[in-house]
């Protein structure tokens, strides 16, 4: 194959020099770029200047100084070395399926050593800002030009993000489950230390950006909600005001201190808790049985099912008789702030009339001390934007509370991975959500978090199964607008 290919990297040159020296033996390289903020033609490659690499400015910089009919844009600063026709590949199979961006899997290399980093397809509802194309990817540069040009707002890290966005609507992402080049992993940190990166306060003026990106998206493919909500009108023939549902399986060693926090709340309701019992086998069933025979508020239940994920052990205590107005979270890790959290939790719903209301909590290891980046508020989902924002967002934070006859009628997927999201999406698309921006809730991260170290594999498939959702609720949407 003769055709040429433009490549795009970002970084200062001392950092990619093994990178730039790796790229100039390939034969299909007929031009490199260099985004730096240093002004610095070097041997074998063109800098393209810029302090903000992903910047609607930088994006429109790109676009002008490519001239091939694609180029590969690899996205992170560090050393890159191509597998064994990498970029024939890459091509090829880009315009054999007349993809607009195309991808694959690769490897890291960690620590020393070499691991296989697989990657998902990209659907409908990939719309997450930081869904995971691996460290490169071939882009059609007219679909590119064409995104960049008629790119509006200045986005100073949005840029990229609203690029591929708008090549979506255009053209298929296309993912090819090949390991066609090896990178140098930087961050070694486990999954359960990186999830929180996004919602750190630092971040705050990143997420402004890719909320507006993402929200003139949904305006394009049809998607977009105005803030107009159902009416709620709360019932009242519930047994009690509140119920604290606890799915637990096998957490002996923080039930108690669960159950625990929950009595010692202040109300002036009725309330009590539905611990569902997954079939515990290490001790966690005789620590229920002990709250049970001292006071009647605790509701100790093991299902009939055995097939029974976090979802499905929700839905057991929401549809069981003795089920308050409304549903509370509390994950068996955890516990609440303080004695107030329930309290303001159902205030909260009568005074915004919302169907769910979320607070933030505050991240702690296992004796409860504050560790980074401590308060998680989630303020990158936002009030007036919530019905559409919160399909970017990868979570919509905790404790979670549902008015309890909206939620049988959505009833939650019987899963043990975002099934809070999958239920807080479908919410979104006709109520109102409430927020307590105030940590009312204790996340303890400890080595007994079911997240705390997961496989590429798994974080695949809940990042897959997210994203399945997102296609559903955008789906949902189009169909919602087109019949007004």
């Amino acid at each position: 194959m003769s055709e040429k290919l433009s490549i795009v990297l970002t970084g200062n040159p001392e950092n990619v020099e093994t990178t730039i020296k790796n790229l100039s033996n390939e034969p299909l390289a007929e031009e490199i770029f260099l985004i730096s903020n240093q002004e610095s033609n070097g041997k074998g490659y063109k800098t393209i200047l810029s302090s903000k690499p992903f910047s609607t400015d930088t994006m429109k910089k790109i676009a002008g100084a490519v001239k091939t009919d694609y180029f590969v844009f690899i996205l992170k600063e560090t050393d890159f070395y191509a597998g064994q026709f990498c970029f024939e590949r890459f091509l090829s199979v880009a315009k054999e399926t007349e993809a607009g961006i195309f991808y694959s899997d690769f490897y890291d290399i960690k620590n020393n050593e070499t691991v296989a980093h697989p990657v998902i397809d990209y659907q409908l509802g990939s719309v997450r800002d930081d869904f995971d194309f691996g460290d490169a990817v071939l882009i059609k540069t007219s679909l590119f030009r064409e995104a960049a040009e008629n790119l509006n707002e200045e986005y100073d890290y949005a840029g990229w993000y609203a690029v591929r966005l708008a090549i979506s609507r255009e053209a298929r992402l296309f993912h090819l489950p090949e390991f066609l080049y090896t990178m140098v992993e930087t961050d070694t940190r486990k999954s359960g230390e990186k999830q929180f990166d996004y919602v750190d306060p630092k971040n705050r003026s990143v997420q402004i950006e890719m909320e507006k990106a993402l929200t003139e998206h949904l305006k394009q493919i049809g998607a977009y909600l105005k803030p107009e909500y159902d009416e709620i009108k709360f019932e009242n023939d519930f047994p009690v005001e509140a119920s604290v549902i606890i799915p637990v399986k096998n957490r002996a060693k923080t039930i108690g201190d669960a159950i625990t926090s929950v009595l010692k709340q202040k109300t002036d309701f009725n309330f009590n808790i539905i611990v569902v019992d997954n079939y515990s086998d290490d001790g966690t069933t005789e620590v229920i049985k002990g709250f049970t025979t001292v006071d009647p508020r605790v509701i100790h239940i093991i299902p009939e099912r055995k097939d029974l994920g976090i979802g499905g052990c929700w839905n057991v205590g929401l549809f069981d008789p003795r089920c308050g107005k409304f549903a509370v979270q509390l994950d068996s890790d955890d516990v609440y702030a303080d004695e107030t959290t329930l309290s303001r939790i159902v205030e909260t719903f009568y005074k915004e009339k919302s169907a769910a209301v979320i607070g933030s909590y505050k991240l702690t290891d296992f004796n409860l001390n504050e560790i980074p980046p401590g308060v998680i508020d989630h303020r990158e989902w936002t009030p007036e934007n919530g019905m559409n924002n919160a399909l970017r967002i990868n979570g919509l934070g905790a404790p979670r509370a549902f008015y309890t006859k909206i939620l049988r009628e959505i009833k939650v997927p019987n899963i043990s991975y975002g099934e809070d999201y999958a239920v807080g999406l479908a919410i979104s698309r006709n109520y109102k959500i409430a927020r307590i921006y105030e940590p009312i809730y204790f996340c303890r991260r400890w080595e007994g978090n079911s997240d705390s170290a997961l496989s590429q594999e798994k974080i695949n498939r809940n990042n897959f199964y997210k994203d399945k959702i997102r296609t559903i609720e955008i789906l949902a949407r189009i169909k919602k607008n087109r019949e007004k």
